[in-house]
């Protein structure tokens, strides 16, 4: 059930039967009419712009649109009023048993409630986190992966077909550099001593791994030349990377569906066919860039090299794909590894980067733009900066890692549920202060707690219902909710299905978050009046008054829940 999608529906039922009777002209576009709440919550429940959007149209004022509709419109029984307002706008207030009734689709339908068709089944690939498979996960992947697993299950959520997926990073340099690490922690699991260049990765997370090559292979590197052990060292050390970052995100509830290698592109003619697209389409050729004004990029060289004209689907400038010493660039892969997306059949990409990419942004937009001749859009989301405190100072070093805070760190700390709620409370793009005491703290100020404080009030309550012989699973009488308060809750409900599309529309998931906040809040309202107004307690003398009114929490606890799982986050059943 989506109550403003009903009401939008029986707005235009309206306007066709005034269309019908000649109040109003025949075939109207009526795509641009919405039903939302009003700005102000004084003004009614709910507010329509469909005299302002069909005033030109129609060749009518606004205001004489909204008289005819407003009469229309309380000739339904859900219509308390209709009360035209400013230049044409339509505030509608629906009778309580419209609000009463919500509450009963609620537990009808479970956490099933809000789950939309919108998506219309559509694949969506949504990739996150590909972290070079260099060691752990640290605390700005870990952001990433909890906005990248909540924007996919709020896609699902929302009707789309969606497939979870890790680019690994192991086609360039960088893994030839964590190959000579490992080599290194292997030389010591031999009681060889070893000086760390300046560049390598020191940390203690490749002790373990030094010892498991020691223990296939015994001293069998130990003399030999690099060109003997480099490259089975570097699948040996990148495998034992990427069991370490799958078991990070699973410390953390993400699981993906797919781990596409970069490695796979290279000698494989996958980059050629890339290419070779771009070519036929006429934006592959060879020239020289301009010197770019201030910091000058990796790619840049003062000399001819094979450029994607990238400025043709709204880039900036043009992109190199190969160096002039017939070397790829790092845009080349990336380009091949969209196409093989393209290839896979995804109607729609998502991807999730730090907020250090935001100069890719551009190119890959049109990379992906040139391949798929405009018909596949890309989004891509980047993540800001997490800044980590801890008794009111920064939180900087880990052993395990060498130079940096992990995901493990994090979760060991604070648990997942927290960690992923709290990575949630700002939108991906604004940087996210972390404060370890706070986010543990048991106050209003913390969204974790105060909206899972609220679902364990709920279980609280239901607990002590039956404790009382009430059974709260009974069917209510929720003709009994009658107070403004619970009408206030059962309101909130009712935003959740139109909050859900909206988010998922705009692949923000922060707006769960801030939602459930909202929701919690409403709901710790009213049992705290509930302290002054025995009325408004959940369990009431009156077994019949009790059910309604625990079915106004148990629906808030399945709302809850739905937003929580949509999270990633597990509903508390009791605060200790």
């Amino acid at each position: 059930m989506n109550l403003f999608a009903d009401i939008r529906a029986l707005v235009v039922e309206s306007l066709t039967a005034l269309a019908d009777e000649g109040a109003l002209p025949r075939g109207l576009e009526t795509q641009g009419v919405a039903v939302e709440p009003p700005r102000d919550a004084g003004h009614g429940d709910m507010a329509t712009n469909a005299a302002m959007v069909l005033a030109k149209p129609a060749g009518m004022p606004p205001r004489a649109i909204a008289d005819l509709l407003a009469k229309k419109l309380i000739d339904d029984g859900r219509v308390l009023s209709a009360e035209v307002a400013g230049p044409g706008f339509l505030n509608l207030r629906l009778a309580p048993s419209v609000w009463q009734g919500l509450v009963g689709a609620v537990l009808a339908d479970g956490t099933d409630y809000g789950r939309s068709a919108m998506g219309k089944g559509v694949k969506v690939n949504v990739e996150y986190v590909s972290a070079n498979p260099t060691g752990p996960l640290h605390v700005g992947h870990t952001r990433g992966a909890v906005f990248g697993d909540a924007l996919a299950s709020l896609l699902a959520f929302a009707g789309y077909d969606v497939t979870r997926e890790y680019y690994i990073n192991d086609g360039g340099a960088q893994v030839d550099v964590l190959a000579r690490s490992v080599y290194m922690r292997y030389q010591e699991a031999h009681d060889l001593s070893v000086d760390w260049p300046e560049g390598s990765y020191p940390g203690d997370y490749l002790i373990p791994v030094g010892e498991a090559l020691k223990d296939k292979v015994g001293d069998a590197y130990l003399e030999e030349p690099e060109s003997v052990w480099l490259a089975p060292v570097r699948e040996f050390a990148t495998d034992a990377m990427m069991d370490l970052i799958r078991s990070d995100l699973a410390a953390l509830g993400v699981k993906m569906d797919v781990f596409y290698s970069e490695k796979s592109l290279y000698g494989t003619g996958r980059i050629e066919a890339a290419l070779e697209a771009l070519k036929e389409r006429g934006l592959i050729y060879r020239g020289t860039l301009e010197p770019p004004k201030g910091k000058t990029p990796e790619d840049w060289e003062p000399r001819e090299q094979v450029l994607f004209r990238s400025t043709a689907h709204g880039d900036d400038v043009d992109r190199p794909v190969m160096k002039s010493d017939g070397a790829w660039t790092y845009f080349a892969p990336d380009i091949a590894y969209h196409y093989d997306k393209i290839s896979r059949g995804f109607d729609a990409l998502i991807d999730v980067f730090g907020a250090d990419h935001g100069g890719y942004v551009k190119r890959m937009k049109a990379a992906v733009s040139a391949l798929s001749d405009g018909r596949v859009p890309v989004d891509i989301k980047l993540c800001q900066l997490v800044r980590l405190f801890k008794n009111g100072e920064p939180f900087k070093m880990s052993k395990r890692a060498g130079n940096f805070v992990t995901l493990r760190d994090v979760v060991e700390q604070v648990g997942p549920d927290v960690t992923r709620f709290v990575m949630l409370t700002r939108k991906n793009d604004a940087p996210l202060d972390f404060d370890f005491d706070k986010v543990l703290e048991q106050s209003r100020e913390n969204p974790v707690f105060y909206v899972q404080y609220a679902n364990a009030r709920i279980m609280s309550v239901i607990r002590k219902a039956e404790e009382a012989g009430i059974d709260a699973s009974a069917a209510p009488d929720l003709s009994l909710l009658t107070h403004e308060a619970e009408m206030k809750v059962a309101k909130q409900l009712a935003e959740w299905p139109r909050l859900v599309e909206i988010a998922a529309r705009t692949n923000e998931p922060h707006r769960v978050a801030f939602y459930l906040n909202e929701l919690a809040g409403d709901f710790h309202a009213l049992w705290n009046r509930g302290n002054d107004d025995a009325s408004l307690r959940f369990v009431q003398d009156d077994v019949r008054a009790s059910q309604a009114k625990l079915a106004l929490a148990r629906a808030v606890s399945v709302v809850i829940s739905a937003g929580l799982a949509i999270l990633g986050v597990k509903p508390a059943q009791e605060m200790r």
